[in-house]
């Protein structure tokens, strides 16, 4: 399902314009980035969580050359699915 698929199934359930469906989902995403980049987690009961992964810096390769790379450490959105959503 694309973005604007999306929205458009938000408007439909909602009974909102595509307009104004748009800007919910646009600011849920916003939101969702905010929280996320100040080191917080957010949670929906039952469907699930979005939060922080940090990964460690690690030695990699260079698939062309083989050559050794040092990978850095990097921090990534992570989402859990909750209890509604296992085992779909």
């Amino acid at each position: 399902m694309t973005k604007a698929e999306f929205v458009s199934s938000v408007a439909t359930k909602t009974g909102l314009t595509k307009a104004a469906a748009a800007e919910a989902v646009d600011a849920f995403i916003s939101t969702v980035a905010e929280v996320l980049k100040a080191g917080d987690k957010v949670t929906f009961p039952g469907f699930g969580a979005f939060s922080v992964s940090a990964r460690a810096a690690r030695t990699g390769r260079n698939p062309q050359t083989g050559a050794e790379i040092k990978i850095p450490a990097s921090k990534s959105g992570k989402f859990t699915a909750g209890k509604d959503l296992k085992g779909l």
